[in-house]
């Protein structure tokens, strides 16, 4: 063997086996993150008469829940179960909620129609914004806006630069009698936005042009989402939260997020009429809503933890 071709077999040699170390150094690693979070709370408690609603967890392992009572936002730690209030509502309530890496909270504010904006740290209000809407519900943040959903008009709101933009929802949206406009999520490529539609053709999900509010119903084959609440993509994978049947409906989205399969459905005996849900390592986490029951001060919640598909 050539000086050359030595030399070529020992780089080859020394890259091969940095690879197959890191490569166990990733998995050793992978498998001490999923043992160490498989000791974490699957279920846990949220305070008593909170009424919960939304879910949202950033870059740490800390879930926020908006409160439908009051609009309080609670954190909890996913490693403990423990929490505790982080930002007072006022009286007005929070539905769907997302925090961006800059940790601030975007609130849906129900019936209020507002849209407000809190630092999760301090928990100071930093602005409210009033849309003009009837139920403004669920939200989604894209580079540079948030998205809103208002379950009683068809229109999105947009919040972009510290304005609120209404944008009418048209093409083959339909606009039900009762609530018709839920969850919201960006499609796979990032082009569009997806919302459920609880009403169109039995419920479903709608892809809606962000610049034109043009709707477009997004084929399911027979799935329908008559219950869609809050939805929540990992990559092509979209998990549909069905609230009144206690389940989560998987499906496998194309990239333009026009066509879905459904692959699985995701049921477990601690789901007492779950919303939405957010994930965190291999778990999706969900709050226990229980719009079964009259809420009360002292009315139990709780969230629960399950494994993704």
């Amino acid at each position: 063997m050539a000086l050359a071709d030595r030399s070529f077999a020992r780089r080859t040699l020394l890259t091969t086996t940095a690879a197959l170390t890191g490569a166990a150094l990733l998995g050793g690693t992978a498998q001490a993150a999923e043992t160490r979070q498989a000791a974490w709370p699957a279920q846990f408690p949220l305070p008593d008469g909170f009424q919960p609603e939304g879910i949202t967890i950033g870059s740490r392992p800390y879930a926020y829940f908006g409160s439908l009572a009051n609009g309080d936002i609670y954190r909890a730690s996913l490693a403990t179960g423990r929490g505790k209030v982080v930002a007072k509502g006022a009286g007005r309530p929070t539905v769907g909620l997302k925090i961006d890496r800059h940790g601030r909270l975007f609130l849906a504010g129900g019936d209020s129609g507002e849209i407000r904006t809190v630092d999760a740290r301090s928990g100071e209000t930093e602005q409210v914004y009033a849309t003009g809407g009837t139920f403004v519900n669920d939200v989604i943040l894209t580079p540079g806006a948030a998205w809103f959903t208002d379950s009683f008009k068809p229109v999105l709101y947009q919040l972009a630069k510290g304005a609120v933009t209404t944008v009418p929802l048209t093409g083959d949206w339909q606009q039900g009698p009762d609530f018709t406009a839920n969850g919201i999520e960006r499609t796979p490529d990032g082009r569009a936005l997806l919302v459920v539609n609880a009403f169109a053709n039995g419920g479903g999900l709608m892809r809606v042009d962000p610049r034109t509010g043009a709707a477009r119903a997004v084929d399911l084959g027979t799935a329908k989402l008559p219950n869609g609440d809050g939805l929540l993509l990992l990559g092509r994978i979209l998990y549909a939260v069905q609230q009144q049947q206690n389940a989560i409906d998987v499906f496998r989205l194309n990239d333009a997020g026009t066509r879905g399969t459904a692959i699985t459905r995701i049921t477990d005996p601690r789901f007492r009429i779950p919303t939405t849900v957010a994930a965190w390592g291999s778990r999706l986490y969900l709050p226990n809503a229980r719009f079964d029951v009259e809420p009360t001060p002292t009315t139990e919640y709780d969230a629960v933890a399950v494994r993704q598909v």
